[in-house]
Parts: structure tokens; sequence; C-alpha cells
């Protein structure tokens, strides 16, 4: 179970959250529109659940 803590605290995992926080509260402020926060938010998650699926593949 540790094991799964240490890699789920990768710098890529930081990186992800922090982007679609900031997505997020840009959205709900206004700033930017629900399209924008739409396509980043998808992006932002397909790179990363499509790099993990392919670490794992690979292994």
């Amino acid at each position: 179970m540790l094991k799964n803590i240490v890699e789920l605290v990768k710098v890529k995992t930081i990186v992800t959250i922090i982007v679609l926080a900031v997505w997020a509260y840009l959205a709900v402020t206004g700033a930017i529109s629900a399209d924008a926060v739409n396509n980043v938010t998808l992006m932002v998650i397909a790179f990363y659940f499509g790099t993990q699926y392919e670490r794992k593949g690979s292994q």
C-alpha cells in the first residue's frame, strides 16, 4: 500500500491536480468559458491516464 501512495505522489500527478484545480477555479469565477475548461480538463486527464495505462502495459 505504501508503494501505491508513493507512486501516486509523482510529479505528473501533482501537476495534473494543480492544473485541474486552477482551471476549476477560473471556471467558477467566470474568468474563462466552460468550453475551455472542458477541453483542457479532458486533455490533461486523457494524458495522465494514457501514460498510466501505457506504463502498466509495458511492465
